[in-house]
């Protein structure tokens, strides 16, 4: 398998804004750390869940691999060439073959647009229309791709006369418009009912199936990543604590922070009697990280070692990596 997306310690901090005075006075700047020396690969065709609490830094590194935000350190490659922000030409390239469906259909799509000029936005920013007629029939395309059909009935409506779930497939019809062959998914079904849920699910599930479209799905729900997901990756406090094969995940995790995620996953024909495991105390706070793991304050097991020294991400079994001391 091609890696599509190449993550290599990646760092991204955000300054501590105290107040001009103390500010001006501090010798050291306080830092936020969102993303802590994260590494993560994504292959051509597969969609790999990045899971974890609020907080964690999840939305950030999708924010990151699409240059939203400025990292602090670290690589990131898409096919094996880091893009350098520097160049525009290469930012519009990548830019054209990587796209974000943002969590909140009600936010992203901008209220004043008819539903044709927002999906059409992407074509004309990157100056791929040859004339008017082309355009209307790539939007047409794009929104029955969406299953919002006949498009014709949309393409002169605004947002606001669309349901939540339309305006979810607007938002990816609009990202699909450009045929990209990588989506980062922050939270896309997370503002949406039940019922809605899983005819997105389903389109998405239908564009990595018929145009191969590889996907980084950020969600904070476990089992909706286990259903949709190749991969699944446990995120906390800006780094992966385990990663490793959906089922696997699900089945037979490793470490104490995913066993405690899944205590409490709802899961079918399980013993209503299993044992769930209830976290004690309060996710730190990313600006004041704990020495040696950072799991250590709430994990059941920890020991003297787990205070002093940080685990790093190892494989226990093939494509099983587990950051903890003693993964079980």
């Amino acid at each position: 398998m091609n890696e599509i997306i190449s993550i290599k310690d990646l760092k991204v901090y955000f300054d501590v804004k105290s107040g001009f005075i103390k500010d001006f006075l501090s010798k050291e700047k306080k830092k936020v750390k969102a993303v802590d020396g994260l590494s993560l690969d994504i292959y051509k065709g597969e969609i790999v869940s990045l899971v974890g609490e609020s907080g964690s830094g999840k939305t950030t590194v999708g924010k990151a691999i699409l240059k939203l935000v400025e990292k602090t350190d670290g690589k990131i490659l898409f096919e094996g060439k880091e893009i350098d922000k520097k160049n525009k030409k290469d930012i519009k390239k990548f830019r054209q073959r990587a796209q974000m469906i943002f969590q909140d259909p009600y936010q992203s799509l901008n209220p004043k647009n008819l539903i044709s000029d927002i999906v059409s936005e992407p074509l004309e920013v990157n100056g791929l229309i040859s004339s008017i007629k082309d355009r209307d029939k790539k939007v047409v395309e794009a929104l029955e791709g969406a299953g919002l059909t006949p498009a014709s009935e949309y393409l002169s409506r605004y947002p606001h006369e669309l349901s939540g779930g339309q305006r979810q497939r607007v938002a990816i019809a609009g990202s699909m418009i450009l045929n990209p062959e990588f989506i980062i998914a922050d939270e896309p079904v997370s503002m949406l009912d039940v019922s809605v849920r899983s005819g997105i699910l389903k389109l998405m599930l239908d564009l990595k199936e018929e145009k191969g479209v590889s996907y980084l799905f950020i969600t904070h729900d476990l089992s909706l990543a286990w259903a949709i997901s190749d991969r699944v990756a446990i995120m906390y406090l800006g780094k992966i604590l385990e990663l490793g094969d959906a089922n696997l995940i699900i089945g037979a995790c490793s470490h104490p922070y995913t066993k405690a995620l899944v205590s409490v996953m709802p899961l079918p024909k399980v013993d209503k009697d299993k044992k769930r495991i209830i976290l004690k105390g309060e996710t730190p706070n990313p600006s004041n990280i704990p020495l040696g793991c950072r799991f250590h304050p709430r994990c059941p097991i920890a020991q003297d070692i787990c205070r002093k020294e940080e685990p790093s991400l190892k494989e226990i079994a093939d494509n099983h990596f587990v950051a903890c001391h003693f993964p079980s």
